[in-house]
């Protein structure tokens, strides 16, 4: 893919998690996870249902603090939302009465972009994503995977400088699956950040992933580097390595 838009940011945010454990009514569901994520990696997070990557996600962005420990963005303390962090979910979340471009906007308002040039940035951000011709169409009238395209396109319009993704692509069909995987590499390379994505799908994690942080029952069990260039017989070593770790 070429980029028609100039990189948002020239580097991504640098993630620190020291020590951090999260509890939900007095149950610990994250034990004490030393992790740090570069700035401009994409880190991928898997783990077996209920193992707590959803969870240390939403703590990234600032949706649940921890119990204990401290996570930073940068030099700062994380201790709530920010737009520098964008969260994607695998619901795409649209406005249903909203037009794909009038929701793209809506992240270029919350960064305080004048009227005038949110409408021609929101159409720049949907031609880079593939929507072109589709701005003025309802959710309604879109497929999953467009509406996964809109959903990225308002992710990174607002020029964030980390992206958190709980397992976006986890409802659509493989083939449409292999074309958002594919998209948000294209994308990343062209504006770079720092990218942290949850999925219990390893064929996934090994295809995205710089790093490949691997959980089991709330800990950190590894981190697995994922070399380039990325051959098929790396990919099935690496694979049997990490179900060996879950």
């Amino acid at each position: 893919m070429t980029s028609t838009l100039a990189p948002a940011v020239s580097t991504g945010m640098r993630l620190d998690l020291e020590s951090v454990r999260i509890s939900y009514g007095g149950t610990t569901v994250v034990h004490d996870i030393d992790l740090a994520v570069a700035a401009g990696e994409i880190l991928v997070l898997v783990g077996k249902s209920g193992c707590g990557k959803s969870t240390l996600l939403r703590a990234l962005a600032g949706l649940r603090l921890p119990t204990g420990g401290v996570i930073r963005a940068d030099d700062d303390t994380v201790t709530g939302p920010s737009a520098d962090r964008a969260l994607v979910f695998q619901d795409d979340a649209l406005l249903p009465w909203r037009t794909a471009r009038a929701n793209v906007e809506l992240a270029l308002r919350l960064r305080g972009v004048p009227r005038a040039e949110r409408a021609t940035r929101s159409g720049r951000w949907l031609d880079e994503v593939g929507l072109t011709g589709y701005a003025d169409y309802l959710p309604r009238d879109l497929s999953g995977g467009m509406r996964q395209r809109v959903q990225l396109a308002r992710s990174l319009a607002g020029s964030p400088r980390a992206v958190l993704m709980d397992e976006p692509f986890g409802a659509l069909d493989s083939q449409t699956r292999t074309e958002m995987q594919r998209l948000l590499v294209d994308t990343w390379r062209a504006h770079p950040t720092t990218i942290v994505f949850v999925t219990h799908d390893l064929d996934e994690a090994l295809l995205l992933g710089d790093r490949i942080a691997v959980l089991g029952a709330g800990s950190l069990r590894a981190v697995v580097e994922v070399p380039e260039p990325r051959t098929a017989v790396d990919r099935g070593e690496l694979r049997d390595r990490i179900l060996e770790l879950l």
